[in-house]
């Protein structure tokens, strides 16, 4: 099978679908791999050592997606509208394999249905054992949520640990994580790492062993309702409950010289976790990091890509933040890639051979044989 590596052209964007490392093992099991220049080189991964892996280098896009049968991305491919258009150049009834945000990105379900494309959002993977090794979502989660404290340890204007020198006793700074999903829990542990003090807030009251466990405090709302939603996702909550983790989240605030905000809800806007009022409970110098900025933010005035200071807190929208550690993103990312094309490729076989009746298959394919298949998605 001819399997096409596309340079990704989303802004923000710097991790690659597939390493030099992945692409020995897929030829190895006999695969042609084609990867358009420059599709590593962000990543720290330049065109020589995919060559040496045994890939083929393609001088551009169309070059690389002439004849491909499987064609691996990251984020979804651009239509015209969006820049430069790669859509368009897709091969008709290839496979397509990346994180494809059908809920942001509807539209391109159509044009996958009509060029008779199976198109797999690994988004959508389930969340079972069997497949953790093609987690998408966790593997990327967990870089995020380092890279989180990392980016506001930088912007802080005091250190994290506890010092005492002859000059006096520096306190730890105290790091507040709301959400304690993969990346929360991450941020909790690596803040603990760095000398801080973590506590997180969760609706899912199931995630406070976990925080505990990372050695971090867990902050509880007095109710009884409970947040666990489906696939290990929190729910929406009621009213009354947001109006209780509103004065308590202010209140914890008010004591905390960062905040990381991680909450996502698949397929709506990102709940509004932290207004102008609440920011302004915080010291001066504080800061406030918005992980879910590109889903509308958790954090009321943070902007895509930039600092920005309300009431003398600095509040950072990042976004893509496992893209801001390239080489190791796109190292896990590859390798979940590369678990999931494990389902289609028998041993004794050169060709892919899809197992639709696999559960993990028939969660993750949004388009097939022309027509939109997956249940949220199909009319």
């Amino acid at each position: 099978m001819k399997i096409s590596v596309l340079k990704e052209r989303r802004p923000y964007e710097s991790r690659v679908a597939a390493t030099p490392e992945t692409i020995k093992k897929l030829v190895a099991l006999g695969h042609e791999i084609v990867v358009e220049s420059g599709a590593g080189l962000q990543a720290a991964f330049p065109d020589a050592h995919y060559e040496a892996a045994g890939a083929t280098i393609a001088k551009d896009m169309k070059a690389a997606l002439k004849g491909a049968q499987v064609v691996l991305k990251v984020q979804p491919p651009m239509n015209k509208d969006e820049g430069e258009d790669e859509i368009s150049y897709l091969p008709e009834g290839s496979l397509l394999i990346g994180i494809l945000s059908p809920f942001k990105y509807t539209s391109h379900l159509k044009t996958y249905a009509e060029k008779k494309i199976s198109a797999f959002g690994l988004e959508f993977v389930p969340r079972i054992t069997r497949a953790q090794v093609m987690d998408v979502l966790s593997s990327q989660s967990n870089l995020a949520g380092y890279r989180a404290v990392i980016e506001t340890a930088t912007v802080l204007p005091r250190a994290f640990p506890m010092m005492m020198t002859a000059a006096g006793t520096i306190a730890p700074a105290k790091v507040l994580i709301l959400g304690a999903g993969v990346a929360g829990l991450q941020a909790v542990a690596t803040a603990k790492r760095l000398g801080a003090i973590p506590s997180a807030f969760d609706v899912r009251a199931a995630a406070k062993e976990q925080v505990e466990s990372l050695g971090g405090k867990f902050v509880t709302v007095d109710s009884e309702e409970t947040g666990e939603g489906t696939g290990g996702y929190a729910k929406e909550m009621s009213a009354d409950y947001q109006t209780r983790q509103r004065e308590k989240i202010q209140e914890t605030m008010a004591k905390s010289d960062i905040v990381i905000t991680t909450a996502l809800i698949p397929g709506k806007p990102a709940p509004r976790l932290i207004d102008n009022e609440m920011i302004q409970s915080m010291r001066s110098g504080s800061v406030i990091l918005d992980l879910a900025v590109e889903s509308g933010g958790n954090v009321e005035g943070s902007e895509i890509g930039k600092i920005t200071e309300i009431h003398g807190v600095k509040v950072i929208g990042y976004p893509n933040l496992p893209g801001r550690i390239p080489t190791d993103a796109s190292a896990m990312y590859a390798k979940n890639v590369l678990s999931f094309l494990s389902l289609m490729m028998p041993k004794d076989s050169q060709d892919f051979v899809i197992p639709w009746e696999d559960e993990i298959i028939q969660s993750s394919v949004l388009t097939k044989d022309g027509a939109i298949i997956h249940p949220q998605f199909k009319a």
